[in-house]
């Protein structure tokens, strides 16, 4: 049984992580070098830096800031925001990410998920889904949010999925930065739809959110400002999902 796994998100802006609510009202947090080399000696099993300008300005500042966390950290790491060719995703995995998340570009040009999976396997390529509630299930987003597309977010992941994408990061945008718990009707409709594994985001305020979500069929939570402000430490969760019988890796041992 693999590992449930807790991933770090450092959203990047200007060399500095970031956070905010719903995808607004950002906050600058502080050096995100220093805040994944942290997050590493405390057990995270991933790290994801988006890059939220997604411009070419942005993109060479977030491949710099990844370069020089590749170089201090060892656990894999993913580079996502605005990648839109596959030079541009060589050149993250040049940078030092292990995998790359492919965002609003892949909804404008789906065929980019097959040819980052295509050419550098399937594990590499993680599809990110932003979605937002409505009336009959989730509107996939794009552009921070701000893009409305009329695309079907469990239908999107499907498609993901069936064009080569190993993962999928699904984020609920209602859910972002609340603390009020994840979205779980929609993991468990992705969960239903798709068998590639699930990053579950948006809304992680405790440790019963994340084993909830693990609960509702996710093969990873991923957290960002209750890890950034300490409200949750990683040692005091993983102990949290061990106690409550998930597998969970503490550094180089798997428990139980």
């Amino acid at each position: 049984m693999p590992s449930a796994r807790v991933i770090v998100c450092l959203d990047v802006r200007d060399g500095r992580t970031v956070k905010g609510t719903r995808f607004e009202d950002l906050q600058d947090l502080g050096d995100p070098v220093e805040m994944a080399a942290r997050y590493e000696r405390d057990g995270a099993d991933e790290l994801v830096f988006l890059d939220i300008a997604a411009s070419s300005e942005g993109r060479s500042t977030v491949l710099d800031v990844a370069s020089a966390t590749a170089s201090e950290v060892f656990v894999p790491l993913v580079i996502g925001g605005g990648i839109r060719t596959l030079d541009e995703a060589r050149a993250a995995l040049n940078a030092g990410a292990d995998k790359v998340c492919l965002t609003s570009p892949a909804v404008e040009r789906p065929e980019l998920i097959a040819e980052v999976a295509e050419a550098f396997g399937s594990q590499c390529a993680v599809a990110n889904i932003d979605a937002k509630r409505t009336e009959g299930g989730w509107e996939v987003r794009t552009h921070m949010a701000t893009g409305r597309t009329e695309l079907d977010a469990v239908d999107w992941a499907v498609e993901c999925a069936a064009r080569g994408a190993g993962e999928l990061l699904v984020t609920s945008i209602d859910r972002d930065g609340t603390r009020d718990g994840y979205d779980l009707a929609l993991i468990r409709a992705m969960r239903e739809a798709v068998t590639v594994p699930i990053i579950a985001s948006g809304g992680a305020g405790s440790a019963e959110h994340v084993i909830a979500v693990f609960d509702a069929g996710a093969d990873a939570a991923l957290l960002a400002g209750a890890i950034h402000d300490g409200t949750l430490s990683l040692p005091e969760l993983k102990a949290a999902m061990a106690d409550a019988g998930l597998r969970v890796r503490d550094g180089a041992a798997a428990v139980p």
